[in-house]
């Protein structure tokens, strides 16, 4: 019999933990469960806290998520903190799952000299995000926006109609995908079923076979920017892709050219973007993730006609709630049989 601490949330649920748990593991462990109230209130950040260095996301006070996990050998969270100073406080932990892409809530390098295995779910939000960005795309491209805004004001927009105002469909477009990863690739199998024509950009993959005999094309990032009518982003915050999208790249998309990004706010600089939107040499813009967030209310991206904005829900769905629960719970049954993990950090 194992202890084992569930620190869930209001959107990753300590009972859908528990529930993908027993499924793997059986009933037979001694199982602790505490509710965090996000995301209806925010995160804390690392950088803000004094003994938090080292963790960005994260929700819990310290000295309450220790008395909580006590003497349990394996924790389950998406959002909990693990601190140098929480570890040491924590000498029965062994093994912690957290159900995110990255493990940003944990000082990796304290696990690591705790011996403490951290594993994580990459992919959990993957076809959320994708049909997201689907969604985002269609949005601009098929006017749904300008429309429905309109029709809130009161307006009926028939000038919509005009062969020289009206949208174009992604059958007659191109679309450059930045980042060919656990998402990016779903991306890609979705807008060829529009018939589209795909460019992706990533210096660290290669095409599947698949994409490859679609006629999909691997280029370069200068070469995708000024082919694509639509440009979406999908890689990874890293030090290479923080402010990829910048004054330059702007200035080297098609005119009129749609900009999405449902990845994160630090690839963009949105300073550049919001001046290339005002220009016109941008048509449009649908962003999802944001720098600073929330957005402060007089963000003058905000005020623009042709931005379409949403809190950071991509990833929001059903299905990334019980698809990460049963990879952590996957996680802990091979911890506890003695088999080596499928993600470890």
């Amino acid at each position: 019999m194992k202890k084992i601490a569930i620190i869930g949330d209001r959107f990753m649920l300590s009972d859908v933990f528990q529930a993908k748990l027993v499924e793997a593991c059986g009933d037979g462990h001694d199982i602790r469960m505490l509710e965090q109230p996000w995301p209806d209130e925010p995160m804390e950040h690392g950088y803000a806290v004094e003994g938090m260095d080292g963790l960005k996301e994260y929700m819990g006070k310290p000295d309450e998520i220790v008395d909580f996990i006590g003497d349990a050998e394996i924790l389950i969270t998406q959002l909990a903190p693990l601190s140098r100073g929480m570890l040491a406080q924590l000498p029965d932990l062994k093994f912690v799952a957290v159900s995110r892409g990255g493990p940003v809530n944990v000082d990796m390098q304290a696990a690591r000299d705790a011996r403490v295995l951290v594993v994580n779910t990459p992919g959990r939000n993957a076809s959320a995000v994708a049909e997201f960005t689907l969604g985002a795309i269609l949005a601009e491209t098929r006017m749904i926006r300008a429309g429905h805004e309109s029709l809130r004001r009161g307006e009926w927009r028939g000038d919509l109609y005009r062969a020289d105002r009206t949208g174009r469909e992604l059958s007659e477009m191109t679309v450059g995908v930045v980042g060919y990863g656990n998402i990016g690739t779903k991306v890609v199998r979705l807008l060829r079923a529009f018939g589209c024509h795909v460019l992706v950009h990533d210096p660290y993959v290669q095409l599947t076979a698949d994409d490859h005999n679609a006629g999909v094309e691997h280029v370069g990032f200068d070469e995708l920017l000024c082919r694509a009518d639509v440009v979406t982003l999908h890689p990874r915050v890293t030090e290479e892709t923080k402010g990829l999208m910048n004054a330059a790249a702007f200035e080297k998309m098609k005119l009129g050219a749609i900009f999405v990004n449902t990845a994160r706010g630090p690839l963009c600089d949105y300073d550049a973007l919001y001046e290339n939107l005002v220009s016109g040499h941008l048509g449009s813009a649908m962003l999802e993730t944001f720098a600073i967030e929330p957005v402060p209310p007089d963000w003058p991206l905000l005020q623009l006609p042709n931005v379409t904005l949403t809190p950071h829900i991509a990833g929001a769905s059903v299905r990334t709630v019980t698809y990460a629960a049963e990879m952590a719970a996957e996680e802990v049954r091979r911890y506890i049989a003695g088999l080596p993990p499928v993600n470890p950090c």
